[in-house]
C-alpha cells in the first residue's frame, strides 16, 4: 500500500526515470520533509529566515539531517553527512582526493557552483576559510575541522541567501546546529574495520554537563571527541583500480612504465650521451646515435622486458607503478574539545559562551617518488627548465666544490654508478650517462595538520510585547602546516650526483642520512582569521489575516584575513607547488527582513542586504519568497533572488599566484612527429615516454582589477502532505552565476592552438593569440629522440578574468513516510533525489554542457556532474530494535568534458583516449551508474544504553569502471564512488548517556 502510493506520487510528479533512481539513490540523507525537531507550535529559527516560525515550511527549500537519521545511516563525520545530500555536485571535495591544493581538506558545493559559492555556519555564524583555496582560488570552510558528536542537525538551505549571509551562499547555506544544552554524561565508542582488514576505524566522544537550564537558569558542558582512519592502498584493492593497464579487458595499456626504457622507475636505465659541463649534471647534451638503453642493476622483483625496435632499445624492469605506490585512501585522525555556558541573565535575557579547538590531521601518500628523466622539469619546477634535455650521470665524481673537469683534482674517481665511466675516462665529455630514475627509497606525501580555534558568544532577549534582539561575536583562526617528504632539492641533487654520494646501482645502501640531505622536508606553515559581530532586532509591526507582520533588521562587520605561504619560493624543490595567497580586508553589512502572512493562504517575505568590502566592491542582495496553502495538505513556493561573490583573496590579490596542473596527452598529430604510429585520427605512442599523458600546468597570478560575480536564482515548488503519514516535495530551481572569475577560460583552445602550430615559436604565438594574458610560460626540453619536432608545453600563463556566465537547473524531489504498523512496530521511508537538467558555461567561444558528464573537468578534479543523485532510507522500528538501510544512487556519466577543448561525442572527445581517439571499445565511452547499501542495526538496551552495528556497502558493489578519471585515482571516481573503491565495511559501537 506505501509503495504503491510512493510510487504513484513518483509518476504523478516528476517522470517515470525518476522512479528508478528513488529505489536506488544516492547520497546518505535523512531529509526531514517538514519540520525540525520541535514540538508543536514551539517558535524556532529556520536557516534562511531571520523571523521565528511555527514550522520549518519556508518559501525557500530546507533539507534537514537530524543526529537520529545520520546515526541510522552510520555517518560518524560532519564531511559525510553534508556531502551526502544530493544537491551537492561539480567541485565537491572529499578527503580522499589527495593531490590538489586543497588535499586533506572536505567541502561542499551545492548546485555544482563551487565550494567557494557555498556557504557553511555554525549554529548561524560563520567560522574562516581553510587557508589554501581550492584550485588555488576557490575559498571554502574544511568540514573536516567541525565535531560530529555535538552536532544536534543541519539544516541544508538550497537556495541563494546572499541577502542574509552574505556574499558567499549564492549556491545555498549548510548551517550546523550543535548542541545548547547538555546535563549529565554521555560517550559514544566505535571500532570498525573494512572487509580486507585495512582501513581501521576507531571514534569515541565524551561529554560532560551540568547545571538544569530550565530550572536554574544555567548550563555548562564539555565535550571531547576522537577519530582516526586507516590508511587503503590502490593494490590491495586490485584490478582495476590499481593500474593503468586494461588491455585485458579491451582497453589501453598506458602503463608505460611497463613497457618503455625511458619512463623511470626505481631499477635506474641510463643511456650514453654528451655533457657539456662536467661539473654541472645538468648540462646533459645530446643523446649518442644508437646507444643501447642499460640498466645499473639487472635484479628485476617483477621481470624484466627487452625492446629491440624503435628509438630506445634494451632491457628494463618491469613495474606498475600505480599498484605499487597509489592510496585511495589517506591515514586521517581527529581529535577536537569543545565547550559551551548557557546564562539565562534575567527572564527577557539569555546570554552565552562557546569555544572550541580541532586538529584534523592527515597524513596523504602522495603517488610515485620523485623522478628524473630525460625531460626536466616534466611536472616540475620551472627552475630546471634549462637544464633539458636531461640529468645525467658524470664519467668523474669529485670532492664538493672541486672542478671535476680538472684531471689533477685530488681526489677524481670513476663514477660507481655510470657504467661507461671506465670506457671514456679519458674522453668524459662522451660518456655522461643520461639517467631515468624513480627514488624507489624516498617516499613522497605530505602530513597536514589543520589546527581550528574558534570562539563564540552573544545575547539574546525580548523587551516591550513583540521586540526580540541579539548581538553575537565570533572570532576563527586555522593554523595549517604542510610538511612535504620525498621532494628532491635541486641543489643537493647536483651535488650528491657530483660527488656520488648518492647510490643509483643500489638504492638500498643509501643511509637515511643521503637521503635526507636530497629530499629534506619541507614544512610551510599558513593561516587563516575571521573575528565578526553581528546584531539583529526584529519587531511585530501589526497583525494581518494570516499573523503577524513582523520586520527583522541587522547588521554585520567583520575581519578576514589570510597568509597561504608559497611551499617552493625558492624555487628549489623539483614538483613542489607555487601556489600561495595574501589578503585582508573588512566587511560591513547591513540587511533586513520583512514576513507578511497576508492571509492563512499567503505568505510573503523579502530580504536584502548590503555588503561593503574595504577593497571598494559593494553590492545589494535582495530576495523575495512566496508561499501559497490553498487547502492543509498542499502548498506552492517560490523565491526569486540575487546575489554576488567577491573575489577571494587568491583571486585579486596582487602577491597571489598558483601554477596548476591538469592531465593531458598530446594530440596525434603531435605524437606522429615524435615516431607515434597510426593516423591523425587514431595513434599509438610507441614506446615514446614523450608522448605519453603528462600534467600541463597553467600559471596564474591575483589581479587587483577583477571584479565580484553576480548571480540570480529563482525556485518555484510544492509541498504536499495528503495524509499525515506521507509528505513529499519537488522544486525546480534555476541559477545563472554571470561574470565569472576563471583563470584561462579558453586554456583547452589554446593548447590546442600550440599543437597545431609547425614549431615552438609559431605555437607560442598562437597561444598569445586566443586572449588577452595568454602565453607560453614553460616549454619543454626537445625530444631527445625527435629533436627537430615540435616539444611539449608544460605551462601556459592565464590570467583571472571576469569572463563567461554559468547556468543550471534542475529538480529537487524528496517524499517521506511514516506508518505505525502495529503497537511498537513502526516503518519510515525517506528519499531525496535532485535531477540536473542543465549546467552549461556559457563563453565567448561557444557554450560549454557540462550535465552528466565529466565536465567541468578542472572544477570537478575530473569527476563531472552527475545529472542524477539521491538517497533513500528505510528504517523499521521492532520495540528496542531499530533496522535501517541507507541506499545511494550516483547516475551514468559520460567520459567527455567540453572544458577540455573536447567535444561531447565519444568518437572525438573521450577523456580516456583524451584528445588522441583510439579505437577502443565503446563501453569506455560510459562510467555506469552507481548504487550501494548501507545497513544499521541498533538495540536500545535501556534507556541510557545503546549497541548498534553498521555494514557499509552490505553488497560489496565495486565502483564503476572511470578510465578517464584522473591518474592519481585509477580507474575511479573519488566524488563519487569511493563506497565502490574501499568495498564493505563493519563498524560496531556503543553509546551510553546518564
Amino acid at each position: 500500500m506505501v509503495k504503491i502510493s510512493v510510487a504513484a506520487a513518483l509518476r504523478s510528479s516528476v517522470a517515470p526515470a525518476l522512479i528508478a533512481s528513488a529505489f536506488f539513490v544516492s547520497p546518505v540523507q535523512a531529509q526531514e520533509a517538514q519540520g525540525a525537531d520541535s514540538d508543536e507550535g514551539e517558535a524556532i529559527i529556520v536557516t534562511g529566515s531571520l523571523i521565528r516560525r511555527t514550522d520549518a515550511e519556508t518559501p525557500s527549500p530546507v533539507t534537514i539531517l537530524t543526529a537520529d537519521s545520520l546515526d541510522k545511516a552510520g555517518i560518524t563525520t560532519v564531511s559525510d553527512a553534508i556531502r551526502s545530500i544530493s544537491a551537492d555536485s561539480a567541485g565537491s571535495i572529499g578527503t580522499g582526493f589527495q593531490s590538489g591544493f586543497s588535499a586533506g581538506g572536505s567541502a561542499v558545493s551545492l548546485r555544482g557552483l563551487g565550494v567557494s559559492s557555498t556557504l557553511v555556519l555554525i549554529d548561524g555564524l560563520r567560522s574562516t576559510n581553510f587557508p589554501i583555496n581550492d584550485d588555488g582560488h576557490n575559498a571554502y570552510t574544511d568540514l573536516n575541522s567541525i565535531p560530529f558528536s555535538l552536532v544536534d542537525r543541519i539544516e541544508v538551505l538550497k537556495d541563494g541567501a546572499s541577502s542574509t549571509y552574505g556574499a558567499d551562499a549564492i549556491g545555498g547555506v549548510v548551517n550546523l546546529i550543535m548542541k545548547k544544552h547538555f546535563t549529565g554524561i554521555g560517550a559514544t565508542a566505535e571500532g570498525g574495520v573494512t572487509q580486507q582488514g585495512d582501513g581501521a576505524r576507531a571514534y569515541g566522544d565524551l561529554t560532560v554537563g551540568f547545571g538544569d537550564y530550565d530550572s536554574d537558569g544555567w548550563n555548562f558542558y564539555v565535550n571531547g571527541e576522537y577519530q582516526s582512519i586507516g590508511r587503503i592502498s590502490s593494490h590491495s584493492r586490485g584490478f582495476p583500480y590499481n593500474t593503468l593497464d586494461l588491455s585485458s579487458i579491451g582497453g589501453l595499456d598506458n602503463n608505460s612504465a611497463d613497457s618503455s626504457l625511458t619512463t623511470a622507475t626505481p631499477s635506474a636505465v641510463v643511456v650514453r650521451t654528451t655533457q657539456t659541463d662536467l661539473n654541472n649534471p645538468f648540462a646533459g647534451g645530446t643523446a649518442v646515435a644508437n646507444s643501447a638503453y642499460t640498466l645499473l642493476n639487472p635484479n628485476c622483483p617483477n621481470g624484466s622486458f627487452t625492446v629491440t625496435t624503435g628509438g630506445a632499445q634494451g632491457t628494463g624492469c618491469k613495474y606498475d607503478l600505480n599498484d605499487k605506490y597509489r592510496q585511495i585512501q589517506p591515514l586521517q585522525e581527529r581529535y577536537s574539545g569543545a565547550f559551551r555556558f548557557s546564562y539565562r541573565v534575567s527572564d527577557n535575557v539569555e546570554a552565552y559562551l562557546s569555544g572550541n579547538f580541532s586538529r584534523s590531521y592527515v597524513s596523504i601518500i602522495s603517488g610515485f617518488p620523485a623522478a628524473i628523466r630525460n625531460t626536466q622539469p616534466f611536472g616540475g619546477s620551472p627552475a630546471l627548465a634549462s637544464s633539458n634535455p636531461g640529468i645525467v650521470l658524470p664519467v668523474w665524481i669529485c670532492p664538493t666544490g672541486v672542478n671535476c673537469a680538472d684531471p689533477a683534482t685530488a681526489g677524481r674517481t670513476l663514477n660507481p654508478n655510470n657504467p661507461y665511466a671506465a670506457a671514456f675516462a679519458a674522453n668524459p665529455s662522451q660518456g655522461a650517462a643520461r639517467i631515468y630514475y624513480l627514488f624507489g627509497d624516498l617516499p613522497i606525501g605530505s602530513d597536514r595538520t589543520n589546527d581550528v580555534y574558534r570562539v563564540a558568544g552573544g545575547f539574546s532577549g525580548t523587551f516591550g510585547d513583540d521586540w526580540d534582539w541579539r548581538v553575537e561575536g565570533v572570532g576563527a583562526w586555522d593554523n595549517l602546516k604542510i610538511v612535504q617528504h620525498g621532494l628532491l632539492n635541486i641543489a643537493a641533487l647536483k651535488q650528491a650526483i657530483n660527488t656520488g654520494s648518492y647510490s643509483f646501482v643500489n638504492p638500498g645502501s643509501n643511509s637515511q642520512s643521503v637521503r635526507d640531505t636530497i629530499a629534506p622536508d619541507k614544512s610551510t606553515p599558513s593561516y587563516s582569521s575571521m573575528v565578526s559581530v553581528d546584531a539583529s532586532i526584529t519587531k511585530k509591526l501589526m497583525d494581518l489575516p494570516g499573523g503577524p507582520l513582523a520586520l527583522a533588521v541587522g547588521g554585520q562587520i567583520r575581519w578576514e584575513k589570510l597568509t597561504n605561504n608559497n611551499q617552493n619560493a625558492a624555487l628549489d624543490t623539483l614538483g613542489l607547488t607555487t601556489a600561495s595567497a595574501f589578503g585582508k580586508h573588512t566587511v560591513s553589512a547591513a540587511y533586513f527582513e520583512l514576513s507578511a502572512p497576508i492571509v492563512d493562504q499567503l505568505e510573503v517575505n523579502a530580504s536584502g542586504r548590503y555588503d561593503n568590502y574595504s577593497e571598494g566592491f559593494s553590492h545589494f542582495s535582495p530576495k523575495v519568497g512566496v508561499k501559497f496553502t490553498p487547502i492543509k495538505q498542499i502548498a506552492f513556493r517560490a523565491t526569486y533572488s540575487e546575489g554576488f561573490r567577491a573575489p577571494t583573496f587568491a583571486e585579486s590579490g596582487p602577491r597571489s599566484q598558483y601554477a596548476g596542473f591538469v592531465s593531458t596527452t598530446p594530440p596525434c598529430a603531435f605524437i606522429l612527429q615524435h615516431g607515434g604510429t597510426g593516423t591523425t585520427a587514431s595513434c599509438s605512442a610507441n614506446g615514446n615516454p614523450y608522448n605519453l599523458n603528462y600534467s600541463l600546468g597553467r600559471g596564474v597570478a591575483g589581479n587587483p582589477l577583477v571584479q565580484p560575480e553576480t548571480s540570480r536564482s529563482y525556485t518555484a515548488g510544492v509541498i504536499i502532505e495528503p495524509v499525515k503519514w506521507f509528505s513529499l516535495t519537488l522544486d525546480y530551481y534555476n541559477v545563472k552565476k554571470s561574470n565569472l572569475i576563471v583563470a584561462g577560460p579558453d586554456v583547452g583552445k589554446a593548447t590546442a592552438a600550440y599543437y597545431a602550430a609547425a614549431n615552438q615559436a609559431a605555437g607560442c604565438a598562437a597561444v598569445a593569440a586566443v586572449g588577452q594574458g595568454y602565453s607560453c610560460n614553460v616549454v619543454d626540453g626537445v625530444d631527445p629522440l625527435f629533436p627537430t619536432a615540435l616539444p611539449r608545453i608544460l605551462i601556459i600563463n592565464v590570467p583571472y578574468v571576469n569572463a563567461n556566465y554559468a547556468q543550471t537547473e534542475g529538480l529537487d524531489f524528496s517524499a517521506t513516510v511514516r506508518v505505525p504498523l502495529s503497537d511498537g512496530i513502526k516503518f519510515t521511508s525517506k528519499v531525496e533525489v535532485t535531477h540536473v537538467i542543465k549546467y552549461n558555461l556559457v563563453t565567448p567561444s561557444g557554450t560549454q554542457h557540462y550535465a552528466g558528464t565529466l565536465g567541468p573537468y578542472d572544477l570537478s578534479s575530473g569527476n563531472g556532474t552527475p545529472d542524477w543523485r539521491g538517497n533513500w532510507q528505510n528504517t523499521l522500528e521492532v520495540g528496542q530494535f531499530t533496522f535501517s538501510a541507507t541506499a545511494y544512487y550516483v547516475g551514468k556519466i559520460k567520459a567527455v568534458s567540453e572544458d577540455q577543448g573536447l567535444p561531447l561525442d565519444c568518437d572525438n572527445g573521450n577523456l580516456y583516449t583524451r584528445s588522441s581517439p583510439q579505437d577502443v571499445d565503446p563501453k569506455f565511452c560510459y562510467i555506469k551508474e552507481f548504487v550501494n547499501v548501507d545497513t544499521n542495526v541498533t538495540a536500545n538496551i535501556t534507556d541510557d544504553i545503546r549497541l548498534y552495528a553498521n555494514v557499509g556497502n552490505i553488497f560489496n558493489v565495486r565502483a564503476p569502471l572511470a578510465a578517464a578519471a584522473y591518474t592519481s585515482a585509477p580507474n575511479y571516481l573519488i566524488t563519487w564512488h569511493s563506497a565502490g573503491a574501499i568495498g564493505r565495511t563493519f563498524k560496531v559501537g556503543a553509546s551510553v548517556k546518564f
